[in-house]
């Protein structure tokens, strides 16, 4: 005789809890959330990895920009500074002229060579480097305003002439060449001059530091702009 089955029908082979039991379908929906899920963190992870990688160049970027300017700056040539005004001081080897300050429309015949006031051209010559020489009834206008107009020979070597560049202010100063200098350099105030040989003489900054934006000159105070650039502006 068969025993009897009193289980509940269609549950006979089965085991565990069917609460829990998924089915192919569910089970292979459920693994691709997983792989999408963990798609996603891989995604996420590599753009922060991205966005920290971008921080860390450009902050390097800017360090190395930072460091190139620094350099530039250290290396590049400063101007010479001096003060303004005159105190007096004798300096060997300046001689003092006693010159007239009329605006003309014509060439001016001057006593100096090169000029160191006089008559002049109502537009003054902007300070400046130049690399020709300049129209004298201009320049003479700057000296008018507390310029100093430094000339040199077009002969003298370009160490010599970077060396003249270096005492330089960065202001209310001429630098032009000038054909038939009595020396290789002269320096021009209004009515007052100094002839020197070379470069190195100390004579340079002293003359600036007493004859640069002086009080003296007939219009102190005047502008060194805005007014005419001369052939050859450096």
């Amino acid at each position: 005789m068969t025993p009897r089955d009193d289980s509940p029908a269609g549950t006979a082979n089965k085991s565990g809890n069917p609460a829990k039991q998924l089915t192919i379908k569910e089970q292979r929906a459920e693994q691709r959330a997983a792989k999408v899920e963990a798609f996603k963190r891989e995604q996420a992870r590599k753009r922060r990895n991205k966005r920290i990688g971008i921080g860390a160049a450009i902050v390097g970027g800017v360090a190395i920009i930072a460091l190139l300017v620094a350099s530039i700056v250290l290396t590049m040539p400063k101007n010479a500074t001096y003060e303004a005004g005159s105190s007096g001081a004798e300096i060997e080897g300046v001689e003092t002229f006693e010159n007239t300050n009329n605006h003309v429309e014509t060439t001016v015949e001057y006593p100096q060579t090169p000029p160191a006031g006089g008559d002049h051209n109502p537009a003054w010559l902007n300070c400046d480097v130049y690399t020709e020489p300049q129209q004298n009834e201009n320049a003479v206008h700057s000296l008018e305003h507390g310029a100093v107009w430094v000339t040199y020979d077009p002969s003298i070597s370009d160490d010599e002439l970077d060396a003249l560049k270096a005492k330089l202010p960065s202001t209310y100063v001429i630098l032009s060449p000038f054909e038939g200098l009595p020396t290789p350099i002269v320096l021009s105030a209004w009515n007052a001059q100094l002839q020197i040989d070379e470069a190195s003489d100390e004579r340079i900054g002293e003359f600036f530091e007493e004859y640069w934006k002086s009080e003296k000159v007939p219009e102190p105070g005047a502008l060194c702009t805005g007014a005419v650039d001369g052939p050859g502006k450096a």
